[in-house]
């Protein structure tokens, strides 16, 4: 719940009002701080979570596996989107700054708006399927059941 609650926060709350309150240089240095924390407790959070869902389904609480799946969905994102598509978005917006102008007005402007238009994609899909995660744990006890109740 930590994951997705930051998660969500940061990116639907804090940034969009980063963006409304300071320049567009500032916001965007201060989300891309923001983001790589919340990049990096994702890939914290994914992998704890799934060694946990690992080791209860191990034990035989059969909920637990499904939502492994989640898990590695999410991870994917937060993987695909810190470590494949974040250094290249943060080297155009270091080459802007270099030059002494914003991103947005930049001759990489095309470039970065389309990278960040698919992180934002992948950010969505990590909150969705975070999302369903939190909507999917079991309410109930860690009780282990028989692999025949977990086919019905």
């Amino acid at each position: 719940m930590l994951w997705v609650g930051g998660q969500v926060t940061i990116g639907y709350v804090v940034a969009p009002v980063l963006f409304a309150s300071l320049d567009r240089m500032t916001a965007g240095s201060v989300a891309a701080q923001l983001f790589r924390i919340e990049g990096i407790a994702g890939v914290l959070f994914g992998v704890l979570l799934l060694m946990l869902c690992n080791g209860l389904s191990r034990r035989g609480v059969v909920a637990y596996r499904r939502l492994r799946w989640l898990l590695v969905g999410m991870l994917a994102c937060v993987l695909i989107g810190y470590f494949a598509l974040q250094p290249f978005m943060n080297a155009l917006r270091i080459q802007a700054m270099s030059a002494g102008m914003d991103v947005g007005s930049s001759p990489y402007a095309s470039r970065f708006g389309m990278l960040h238009g698919v992180s934002s994609l992948f950010y969505l899909i990590e909150s969705l399927l975070g999302i369903a995660l939190v909507w999917l744990l079991p309410a109930h006890g860690l009780q282990a059941r028989p692999a025949d109740d977990a086919a019905r």
